[in-house]
């Protein structure tokens, strides 16, 4: 309820877009443009904001290719057209985040697929309700940012729901398990999961014993003392609810010490085998939950087009959830009747009606739908590193 009388107030609202503010020259590389036949409607103006550059450029890559295939496959059946491109907003939550988003405004985005990161996607999110642009985020996961506005979805899980779900598995999995608990306290996805995760974990009776071995962003660069602390205290099971950069310094100072428990990691670990200098026979027999399996007859067309793509390289849920993205966003344009004729404003009202009522089947998920507050209904999947690649688990 509080969603609609929000939309309701939005749509009352007269806005004036400054063209200048935050604007940056676009790279020509980064638009997939689609030219609208003589005669047809003009494409529609589809941006997306992520890491394509330093330590988390896995992120934003990998959801900017997996938007550039559905965006290509949807281009070559004719009918409604997409014109695409990416901005480089350094998974910077501040002013880089926006400065971004701004140069998509300016070149006249009318929904945006982004952003990739939560720390951005908080940033930007705020802009996106005052402008009335629809906004579905394929990856940043805080509640905070769904509850943002009602023009906010997110095609990820949220984090609190994460947490829970990784100790309903080990519940099942590793019910006698002496569980530490490694993470980022500066960051929103990281504290969000481990919040719901020590929740249930209470709820289920689980032996937690190391609860508190944070870092932050400041001293990230060495986990030593994190490690030491759940061995010390005789973990066999070790959460790690943060990013895959972190993770594999975790996973190799636990190798230089001897330290071989079980790792488990949630989304944010999928892209540790690509990880630059990284020894990836140190991440045999981590388990990570995913909305994606890569290995999946149904996944076939899409991870060939992007090993293609992507000097063979094997997309991850993040490049699979760019894909649903797009095509979700693709899906309720045509049933809402619009293009890109149509006012950015008048796309953000047609597809919240759509989102509140549409299911969708798609690589990381089927029968998806979304809530009131623009937050995503669909089931994990648990795989295992087993020979360098992903296995589900038995």
């Amino acid at each position: 309820m509080k969603k609609l009388i929000a939309m309701l107030l939005a749509a009352a609202l007269v806005l004036t877009v400054f063209a200048g503010c935050g604007k940056t020259e676009p790279a020509a590389e980064e638009t997939t443009a689609a030219p609208a036949a003589e005669g047809t409607a003009p494409a529609i103006k589809i941006g997306v904001t992520g890491p394509l550059t330093g330590d988390n450029s896995e992120y934003g890559l990998a959801v900017r290719g997996g938007m550039e295939i559905a965006v290509a496959e949807i281009n070559a059946k004719g009918g409604l057209q997409i014109e695409f491109k990416a901005e480089d907003d350094e998974a910077d939550g501040s002013d880089k985040a926006v400065s971004a988003y701004n140069a998509l405004k300016d070149w006249g985005m009318q929904i945006f697929a982004g952003a990739v990161t939560t720390g951005s996607s908080l940033a930007i999110a705020p802009e996106t309700v005052n402008d009335q642009i629809f906004m579905l985020t394929p990856s940043a996961s805080a509640e905070d940012v769904a509850l943002t506005g009602p023009n906010v979805y997110q095609m990820c899980f949220t984090d609190p729901n994460q947490g829970a779900a990784a100790a309903d598995l080990m519940k099942e999995k590793w019910p006698d398990a002496t569980i530490g608990v490694i993470y980022d306290s500066s960051d929103a996805y990281s504290s969000g999961i481990v919040d719901g995760f020590l929740s249930e974990a209470s709820e289920l009776g689980l032996n937690v014993a190391v609860s508190d071995a944070a870092f932050t962003q400041d001293n990230k660069a060495d986990l030593s003392t994190q490690v030491t602390k759940c061995k010390d205290a005789g973990c066999d099971l070790v959460f790690l609810p943060f990013y895959y950069t972190e993770a594999s310094q975790v996973l190799t100072y636990a190798n230089t010490i001897g330290y071989t428990p079980t790792f488990f990691g949630c989304d944010g670990m999928d892209g540790i085998l690509n990880v630059e200098g990284f020894d990836t026979t140190l991440a045999e027999g981590l388990a990570l939950m995913t909305p994606f399996d890569a290995n999946a007859e149904s996944a076939k067309s899409f991870v060939d087009q992007f090993k293609a793509n992507n000097g063979g390289k094997i997309p991850n849920q993040f490049a699979a959830d760019g894909y649903d993205v797009i095509y979700a966003i693709y899906n309720a344009c045509v049933a809402a009747g619009v293009d890109g004729s149509t006012p950015a404003a008048d796309v953000c009202a047609a597809l919240q009606e759509q989102f509140a009522t549409m299911t969708v089947d798609g690589l990381t998920g089927t029968n998806m739908t979304w809530d009131e507050n623009g937050m995503i209904s669909k089931t994990p999947i648990v795989v295992v590193i087993e020979n360098g690649a992903y296995v589900p688990m038995a």
